[in-house]
């Protein structure tokens, strides 16, 4: 069954820190203000709605105790509206989107309202203490490592060198700034009020305009140190033939982390009757891949969605993929063959922030505002998370 894709929100994504745009806001207050944009945008009757899906990667403190129905019950949607929180880490808020689409599908919903949300500076990352990454007793049988030891992992095995890996991260940064320039993010973006009403942010908070790969080429590396300290050993015991992991991965060809919230009202063919959808989900896909290389499964879920959706990356106009670490998008480009023209257009994570639960569903929306912009036809947005998880989807635009 076909489910239709009738409007997205998103906040800008602020710094995640203390005196970050969006620290100010609590991350229910973020869901809650979006919940009231989408109400106005689209006329959605509440009664209509049957389910709230966040993703969230660290519930705990302010993000705890089901935040998805806490958002709903403090927007003022009827009790009727049912909600759920997920974790699939990274790829969680995406993977809310595609729950939506799958529920709606098999007829178990109508009407539901997908997307996700993360406070990194209020939650921080590993705050709710899961035994993944903080009990050796689990982090080591498990083969867990640091996601920056897995990129310079896959940056060895692929032999990507450091100037190539900066030049992608210079490149995210003036795409996102001139896309800001020209307004294209316009569409979907919701700007956030504090408690007092005044703007907090208006525009993602990261994007360096002048940054070059001169001035990349003297940061050191972010994670050698972790590497010397025992997540080499790790890494090498899975993949022996890298010889030598190469760090070359730092704060600028990296993804810095974020603030922010994203929603997507997702419904059945009958349900989207009474609304001017903007776009049709085709296909979706959840994978996993080895918890060591562990970033490659956005590229995975990618090729699962085509493959569902009976389509190739030849077909696809805009491809919007998480950047988890430049290695990952130059892998990917090369693998897939997708040009520059196709990828990442106006720019990505490594520029504009990572909000961990959230960006998957920010992607959704800044990939069918381009597909809007340019009247492409088929998109495809996907992420890479923890563990080797991720997620996929291939979007049809059926606007006028």
């Amino acid at each position: 069954m076909t489910t239709f894709i009738i409007d997205t929100v998103r906040t800008p994504r602020g710094k995640a820190k203390p005196t970050g745009g969006l620290a100010s806001v609590s991350p229910i207050q973020l869901v809650v203000q979006l919940l009231g944009a989408l109400q106005e945008r689209t006329g959605f009757d509440p009664d209509t709605v049957d389910e709230v899906i966040l993703g969230c990667s660290t519930q705990a403190k302010e993000q705890g105790t089901n935040i998805a129905k806490t958002a709903a019950l403090l927007a003022g949607l009827p009790p009727s509206v049912s909600g759920m929180t997920i974790n699939r880490f990274c790829a969680s808020g995406l993977d809310a989107v595609n729950l939506a689409h799958a529920k709606v599908a098999a007829g178990l919903a109508d009407v539901v309202i997908a997307g996700g949300v993360e406070s990194v500076s209020r939650v921080p990352m590993l705050a709710d203490g899961g035994p993944l990454y903080t009990d050796p007793n689990v982090a080591g049988p498990a083969r867990s490592i640091h996601m920056g030891v897995a990129a310079d992992l896959v940056a060895t095995l692929e032999g990507f060198e450091r100037p190539e890996l900066d030049a992608y991260g210079v490149r995210s940064h003036h795409r996102a700034a001139e896309a800001w320039r020209d307004g294209r993010f316009a569409p979907s973006l919701v700007t956030v009020t504090d408690a007092d009403g005044n703007v907090t942010l208006e525009t993602d908070e990261h994007v360096r305009p002048t940054t070059s790969v001169e001035a990349l080429a003297d940061i050191p590396p972010s994670f050698a140190g972790m590497g010397a300290a025992g997540m080499d050993a790790v890494a090498l015991a899975a993949y022996p033939e890298a010889g030598a992991i190469q760090h070359l991965h730092h704060r600028g060809n990296s993804p810095a982390l974020a603030d922010g919230a994203a929603l997507v009202l997702v419904c059945s063919a009958e349900a989207a009757r009474a609304f001017t959808p903007r776009a049709a989900i085709r296909s979706a896909a959840a994978t996993s891949v080895c918890p060591v290389m562990m970033l490659t499964s956005g590229q995975a879920a990618v090729v699962q969605a085509l493959d569902r959706a009976r389509l190739s990356t030849n077909d696809i106009g805009l491809f919007e993929y998480a950047e988890a670490f430049a290695a990952l998008c130059l892998k990917f480009q090369r693998d897939l063959d997708v040009g520059d023209e196709r990828f990442n257009v106006n720019g990505g994570t490594i520029a504009m922030g990572h909000a961990f639960g959230a960006t998957g569903a920010i992607l959704v929306a800044t990939l069918l505002d381009e597909m809007v912009r340019r009247r492409e036809r088929y998109g495809v947005v996907s992420i890479s998370g923890g563990a080797g998880l991720g997620a996929a989807s291939v979007i049809e635009r059926v606007d006028a």
